[in-house]
């Protein structure tokens, strides 16, 4: 099975940015990074500490329903390039361990593909599915 990883939308990432509304109808937090977990769910690369970061309420799914789970994020306040591969970003592989869910066309989560793997293992385990 062939995997392309995406970030979030661009669309959307600029809308958040000018002072649009997250999942919870709040505009997003402005703060400066702290530590080194801090990944950007746009262009998948991590915040470096001291540089401003968006926080947020995200949910994936265009409509309600048991498993439209909404949950926090971080974006760069800053401009920055939406990543699309059929790589990982390298720090992924960091992960320790790292927790893989799928998901279904009907946008509910199919358990038969969760696992709790190392992180340098997550492409093998994701192209199982």
């Amino acid at each position: 099975m062939e995997i392309i990883l995406r970030g979030i939308d661009t669309e959307y990432v600029e809308a958040i940015r000018d002072g649009g509304l997250d999942a919870n109808g709040q505009v997003a937090v402005r703060q400066l990074a702290v530590g080194t977990a801090n990944p950007c769910r746009h262009c998948l690369d991590l915040i470096a500490e001291g540089e401003q970061k968006l926080v947020l309420a995200y949910c994936p799914f265009t409509r309600i329903h048991p498993y439209a789970e909404v949950g926090p994020i971080f974006l760069h306040a800053k401009n920055c390039e939406r990543y699309e591969s059929d790589k990982l970003p390298g720090w992924f592989a960091f992960f320790q361990p790292a927790l893989m869910r799928g998901y279904g066309l009907d946008d509910w989560i199919r358990y038969e593909t969760g696992s709790v793997v190392p992180g340098d293992e997550l492409t093998v385990v994701a192209s199982k599915f």
